[in-house]
């Protein structure tokens, strides 16, 4: 029983902790795009603007819904791949340290995908 519960808290801070960090890299970034601040990278050659706000849907949006954890394994999907984008591509050709944060991130919502929000989510409830 105590197992069980330590799992629950555990899958709680997995999903909270670096979605909570990721805020802080996805609000400029929200700003900008409320603001009308398009300047942008375009890694995937889609245009700045839709890089932009798919930027601000996996790094922001994303990780809200995750936090609280409602609709967990969708919101961690985009959130993967817009670190995956930015680790493996926008940072692609950098130092393995230019791209390690943004690989954890990939890796940590990868295993929220897998494993799911816990017991303590809107999912669960």
């Amino acid at each position: 029983m105590k197992n069980n519960l330590l799992v629950h808290i555990g899958l709680a801070i997995l999903r909270i902790v670096p979605s909570a960090f990721m805020l802080s890299h996805g609000y400029p970034k929200l700003q900008n795009l409320i603001n009308g601040n398009m300047e942008f990278p375009n890694p995937l050659g889609i245009g700045a603007a839709p890089s932009l706000f798919l930027t601000v849907i996996g790094e922001f949006l994303c990780p809200l819904l995750i936090i609280i954890g409602f609709k967990t394994r969708w919101a961690a999907i985009p959130a993967a791949l817009t670190m995956a984008v930015a680790g493996l591509i926008f940072h692609g050709a950098d130092p393995f340290g230019k791209k390690e944060l943004a690989l954890l991130y990939m890796i940590v919502f990868v295993v929220v995908f897998l494993l799911g929000p816990g017991k303590y989510s809107i999912d669960r409830k």
